[in-house]
């Protein structure tokens, strides 16, 4: 059967109500035929809106699902709903593919924090050290790294090292969290993600009077006493799979807002308590400026070759751990 956007709206009618649904219902509709037209699939983050992430994208998940999954992409073009950095790193493994990003304004406060030069001081510092770079970076940052983490797979990727401290960039709050998960001695920058900052301790202790038996689970781009707070810290795809491992009665995911819309369409029977803390740059991606890029094939990430060949190599030594 071809999917429509009238045989979708059973799907996210939890999250989205029926009086909006038309007016994201042509779009759905315009992109659905672009892609088959096209020969196009869409990868969308956990922090894209649900008429995104459940009614037109192929591929979904946290930044390490997608850098695999983008591997294994047989599409002629790839539109990345997300930020920057991700669709860089789509790129960075489909070079011969054609990748899109719908608003080349969806950057991200920590990729902005850290600057190829910065990486060069750092290494004239602490010689021989290794740095570990975190994927939310630019394709150019990357390429100054010994090998790339997420908040995923940061504590294996650290340890895989067999060194006795790393540099761990740009943020250093998922530095902090990780340092308290190992023996390996971390050292840190001070880049930040403009959401998960702004959450604090005293934000968890009104949301659990406020809801008596919640429970907690925080992105490690949090603050360490904000995740010291919490029953459970992990990535969003480990957030996501605890929610459907555990079925709690009531849960926050402190992180960005859409993510528990996303993951309340998987769970009716659990109740999602919403901190909305939104993320700027992922909101810039639209249903409109979807549809837009497949129809016009905008915008067209490119990365010079001879930075893309370092950093696919430490996105590539990466997803070897």
């Amino acid at each position: 059967m071809t999917l429509s956007a009238a045989s979708l709206y059973d799907r996210v009618q939890r999250v989205i109500p029926a009086i909006e649904w038309p007016v994201f219902s042509d779009d759905i509709d315009a992109i659905l035929k672009l892609k088959r037209e096209r020969n196009a699939v869409i990868l969308a983050h956990n922090y894209q809106t649900p008429e995104i992430f459940h009614c037109v994208a192929d591929i979904v998940g946290d930044s390490l699902a997608l850098a695999r999954k983008a591997m294994e992409v047989e599409a002629d073009v790839i539109v990345l709903a997300g930020v920057h950095f991700m669709a860089e790193t789509a790129k960075l493994l489909n070079p011969s593919k054609t990748v899109l990003i719908p608003d080349m304004r969806a950057g991200c406060s920590l990729a902005d924090s850290i600057t190829p030069q910065d990486i060069r001081l750092l290494r004239q510092r602490y010689p021989g050290v290794p740095v570990v770079t975190y994927v939310n970076t630019s394709a150019a940052v990357k390429a100054e790294s010994d090998i790339c983490c997420t908040s995923g797979n940061a504590k294996a990727v650290v340890e895989s090292l067999g060194v006795p401290r790393v540099l761990m960039l740009p943020d250093e709050y998922l530095a902090q969290n990780i340092a308290k998960q190992t023996d390996v001695e971390i050292i840190a920058w001070k880049g930040h993600c403009e959401v998960h900052e702004r959450f604090t301790p005293e934000d968890i202790r009104e949301m659990r009077a406020a809801h008596p038996g919640v429970t907690v689970l925080a992105h490690p781009e949090c603050p360490p006493e904000v995740v010291a707070e919490a029953d459970f810290a992990g990535s969003t795809a480990a957030m996501s799979d605890y929610v459907g491992r555990e079925k709690p009665a009531s849960v926050v995911l402190v992180t960005e807002c859409s993510m528990s819309d996303n993951v309340a369409v998987e769970h009716p029977d659990v109740e999602f308590i919403r901190p909305c803390n939104l993320c700027p740059h992922m909101k810039r991606i639209t249903l409109g400026n979807i549809r837009s890029a497949l129809e016009r094939n905008e915008h067209a990430v490119t990365i010079d070759p001879t930075v893309a060949a370092r950093a696919r190599l430490a996105v590539e030594r990466m997803l070897a751990v």
